[in-house]
């Protein structure tokens, strides 16, 4: 164990890959006593759970009257996007699912998709990226050396859900996005989804071909429809009820067929060999560490399994080799191309232009005026 290290004495959060991160006198980081003052906001007793679904439900359902479908419900074949689809037809809502199609969906994933709109008799809408671009751009962001290259699905998924929610006249945007299973991120290890502006600088660096047909959503456009309800009403079910990642999984399992994919998020070739092989190796990041501390604050894993868990790598050595081998020709890269980007010093999503700063005065503003909860 390196010199210095520490480990939060509540969760599982500690120095490694985090340089910011601080402890009180109990040994307590501020990850785990920043979200434990938040879950009260996200705990109520059964008869507010049932009050809250059904006021959220009342509305939508007023808002979808006379209409094909009353809400869209994002859907990637992993546990918290089905519980949602299965949450919203199990209310009465009459959902369209929507899946972004980036080109890496696991066997699994498409079978856990194919079971949910088959078993709940939803209608799907699947888009399919331009392949070519949508590589070239996480091509570009690898080449960057940045940390969070999952924003280029994450913004341009937005983007699509608001597109085909205005086709269809739908008001209601349904994700499965939730405070108790999803805290305690610390603020580098990603980066705000809709910095379009460091998008497009990134790729005018690294990018060889022109980008025609990505869709993408702006921070300020996002903002607009965030908090005035302009061009759509962005809502989480799931932080209206006690939600228990645990129980909807075996819910899932036993009444729709739905299978496990090995981690979260594992749903996705990508994602899966993003989170498990390239930020830790390249950043010293294993977010497994975020989502165990997450289940150890919401009741679900005590902090010596999780411990005991993050003992093992995060992938098995044999479907590590595999993954690398499958997606480094699917992106195009040379062995020699890899080494070089893995060698590379890691670099600042702020060493290429960004909105930052526009957005921290935004939020500042809007601090001012209510309080932010990027969870509301």
């Amino acid at each position: 164990m390196r010199e210095n290290y520490r480990i939060c004495n509540k969760c599982v959060m500690d120095t490694v890959g985090d340089p910011n991160i601080e402890f009180d006198k109990d040994g307590v980081c501020q990850y785990y006593r920043g979200s434990e003052k938040s879950l009260p906001n996200f705990v109520f007793t059964d008869k507010q759970a049932r009050i809250n679904q059904e006021k959220l439900t009342n509305e939508i359902r007023t808002a979808g009257k006379g209409k094909e479908y009353d809400c869209l419900v994002g859907i990637s074949g992993g546990v918290d996007s089905s519980y949602t689809a299965y949450w919203a037809k199990e209310m009465g809502l009459r959902p369209l699912a929507i899946h972004f199609d980036n080109g890496w969906n696991s066997e699994t994933a498409v079978s856990n998709i194919e079971n949910l709109v088959k078993k709940l008799d939803i209608d799907l809408y699947t888009y399919v990226v331009n392949w070519d671009e949508f590589a070239d751009l996480q091509r570009s962001f690898f080449k960057a050396s940045v940390v969070d290259v999952e924003m280029i699905t994450d913004n341009s998924h937005k983007a699509v859900s608001l597109s085909v929610a205005k086709k269809y006249g739908i008001k209601y945007h349904i994700h499965g996005g939730n405070f108790r299973t999803e805290n305690m991120m610390p603020p580098f290890w990603n980066w705000n989804k809709q910095d379009v502006r460091n998008i497009k600088s990134i790729h005018k660096r690294h990018g060889t071909i022109p980008i025609k047909s990505y869709k993408y959503i702006t921070d300020s456009r996002w903002e607009i429809m965030r908090r005035l309800g302009v061009g759509g009403t962005f809502v989480m079910p799931l932080n209206q009820m006690n939600y228990s990642k645990t129980k909807a999984m075996e819910l899932l399992k036993n009444r729709l067929g739905w299978r496990y994919y090995g981690g979260k998020h594992f749903e996705s070739v990508f994602t899966k060999f993003y989170q498990a092989y390239y930020l830790p190796e390249k950043f010293n990041i294993d977010k497994r560490k975020v989502h165990y501390s997450s289940l150890i604050l919401n009741g679900e894993i005590s902090r010596e399994a999780a411990i005991e868990e993050l003992k093992s790598p995060p992938y098995k050595i044999s479907e590590r080799e595999t993954d690398r081998a499958f997606v480094l020709k699917k992106l195009g890269f040379s062995e020699s191309e890899w080494e070089e980007i893995m060698n590379t010093p890691p670099k600042r999503h702020l060493d290429y232009k960004s909105n930052y700063k526009t957005r921290k005065f935004i939020q500042g503003i809007y601090h001012k005026t209510k309080k932010w909860n990027p969870f509301s």
